[in-house]
């Protein structure tokens, strides 16, 4: 008994002083972090502004000084956000350090909604007369798109140059379901027949109501990708489409300058060459580049009129509405509501953008978020800014704005809800052998279970309630856009809309980003002079490493172990643990 008390108490000194020192490392490691992080950075006379764009693009860049932390051997997910690469672009366009934007881009981690900021920020930039200067080895139609404003557009002369149309992947889960035994109990509106969030679940392809709206808007968007790149590049459109069909991604580089898609052919060598004549520099002068990282601790010019007192407050409202899986980028409805709330009780705050980056997900999370915009929009203007997707649940937080702005390219619409309740009886009875009784109370006590297939009755009772919610739903947007019930059923029904057809059909006002929506919210507001108030506020930097380490360390083994697959996995395990009706889009739509 001695020995064994002995053995116990070493075990948990041991454990004490390991927790100790693990304590004093992590403090270590977030003083060097935040150190680094205040550092103050140098600008050097005739820099380049470097945007590589490769990492994954958010709207706002989480507090969390380890979001970008790479565990060694395991896959890498940095992140930039949006609102740092539109500070920094217009913060170059009238610093005198800054001579030009070098663009160096193989692939834009985003998706077209977010390039068509970007690209509109750069076209304003060239208006102070600076250059933008586009070198890539390889590049994607998504980064040509964006690189297309360019004063020079070069390719190296070996390099692939990606242009083939656009295409939409979905993934079908049902054969696989059925193998393993698995139903998938789908209760959708009865009208939602373009609901196509449910579909993997149900068929092995696209229903016909599926692809015809999937047409539709890959057509929109492809067709304004074709403008922008005609425009800019004086090719014909009926020219783009033939050179498209001619797969350029694998053609040799001087077809694509033989096309006026580029202006040269040049190797890494001979563009230094030109930095160096572009900025004044001598032939062995270092060049200086400063990083969107880096020059997003530039502090902004002081405004010679001093410090407004009036704010705009922008809350952002990003990834899935109470989304079941954890992460940074995923919306809390208690904080984007609680964020909204504040906004609306600021009375310095004299005007709301509502930034949504979202697929939908909880009908009731977005129910919560909708309240405090009919709330907010009551006392002060609400204007939405829509980025990538503001579609199903993210379109219902945004339908009682004063004003809706989108992108062209932007996925929205998708007006409509569904249940999913997993029936794993096949499973765990017939493949596995695992067998269940209960005893309850009353009829329909274990109401909704996974261990059985629902009656009739509780089938019946399910669809009332989601015919229920998705009237809801309807009639809040047909307040919120001044239409009736009648039309906005029939560009609803769980129909995916461009934000070029949303604006055709009423559900969007006007095409811009973020910046026209603070510009708009200004102008309804009544102001000219206005800071920039940024919500829901951030978790402290403590706070945000102990709630997403492990959680990160997670999912970068398994994204290290599935590699391409991992997003079939994170798709098809956040249905098992999912529960209510949902108002969402297909996670797994790919726009390539």
């Amino acid at each position: 008994m001695k020995i064994f008390w002995k053995a116990f108490f070493a075990s948990l000194l041991a454990i004490l002083i390991a927790s100790f020192l693990m304590i004093f490392v992590l403090v270590g490691m977030i003083s060097a972090v935040t150190s680094f992080k205040d550092q103050t950075v140098t600008i050097k006379s005739q820099s380049l502004l470097l945007l590589k764009l490769d990492n994954r693009i958010v709207e706002r860049k989480s507090n969390n000084p380890f979001e970008d932390l790479e565990f060694p051997g395991l896959t890498s997910s940095t992140t930039t956000g949006l609102n740092q690469i539109l500070s920094c672009i217009e913060k170059a366009k009238t610093d005198e350090r800054i001579k030009g934007i070098f663009l160096e881009l193989s692939e834009v981690n985003s998706g077209y909604a977010t390039v068509e900021e970007i690209r509109n920020a750069l076209i304003n930039f060239k208006t102070s007369g600076k250059f933008i200067y586009t070198y890539a080895d390889m590049i994607s139609q998504k980064a040509y798109y964006l690189a297309t404003v360019s004063d020079s557009l070069i390719l190296n002369p070996m390099g692939m140059f990606d242009f083939r149309g656009l295409s939409a992947e979905h993934t079908f889960y049902k054969k696989a379901l059925d193998k393993f035994g698995i139903e998938m109990q789908v209760v959708r509106g009865k009208n939602n027949k373009f609901k196509s969030a449910v579909e993997p679940f149900l068929f092995e392809k696209m229903s016909d109501a599926n692809r015809e709206q999937t047409g539709v808007y890959l057509k929109s968007i492809w067709n304004h990708v074709l403008k922008g790149i005609s425009e800019q590049r004086k090719i014909p459109l009926d020219s783009l489409n033939i050179y498209a069909n001619e797969v350029m991604t694998f053609q040799k580089a001087d077809k694509a300058l033989k096309y006026r898609f580029f202006d040269n052919l040049k190797y890494r060598d001979q563009v230094l060459v030109d930095f160096r004549i572009l900025t004044n520099l001598g032939v062995n002068d270092e060049i200086p580049v400063v990083s969107v990282g880096e020059y997003d601790k530039v502090p902004k010019p002081i405004d010679p009129t001093g410090l407004p007192k009036d704010r705009i407050a922008i809350v952002y409202a990003e990834g899935e509405i109470d989304g079941a899986t954890e992460g940074s980028y995923q919306i809390d409805s208690k904080e984007v509501s609680k964020g909204i709330r504040e906004a609306r009780t600021d009375s310095a705050v004299k005007a709301i953008v509502l930034r949504v980056n979202s697929p939908g997900g909880s009908a009731y999370g977005s129910e919560v978020i909708w309240r405090e915009v009919i709330l907010a929009q009551k006392v002060k203007p609400v204007v939405v800014s829509m980025g990538d997707y503001a579609a199903s649940g993210g379109y219902y937080i945004a339908c009682g704005a004063d004003a809706i702005i989108a992108n062209p390219t932007t996925i929205t619409g998708s007006i409509g809800v569904f249940g999913l309740i997993p029936n794993l009886s096949g499973l765990l009875s017939d493949k596995i052998g695992i067998t269940f009784d209960n005893i309850s109370t009353n009829e329909h006590s274990d109401m909704p279970s996974l261990t059985r297939k629902m009656t009739p009755f509780e089938m019946n009772l399910m669809q009332s309630y989601v015919e229920s919610t998705y009237e809801t739903f309807i009639s809040h947007v047909a307040d919120g856009r001044k239409k009736t019930s009648t039309f906005i059923d029939s560009i609803g029904q769980g129909r995916v809309w461009s934000g070029e057809n949303g604006k055709s059909n009423g559900l969007v006002d006007e095409f811009g980003g973020l910046n026209d929506a603070v510009k708009l919210a200004a102008t309804k507001a009544g102001i000219e002079h206005y800071r920039i108030k940024e919500l829901p506020k951030q978790k402290d930097t403590f706070e945000e490493l102990m709630k997403s380490f492990s959680t990160k360390l997670q999912n970068k083994v398994l994204q290290s172990k599935l590699g391409d697959s991992y997003y079939l996995w994170q798709n098809f395990s956040r249905e098992f643990k999912s529960n209510g009706i949902y108002a969402r889009m297909p996670f797994n739509l790919e726009i390539n």
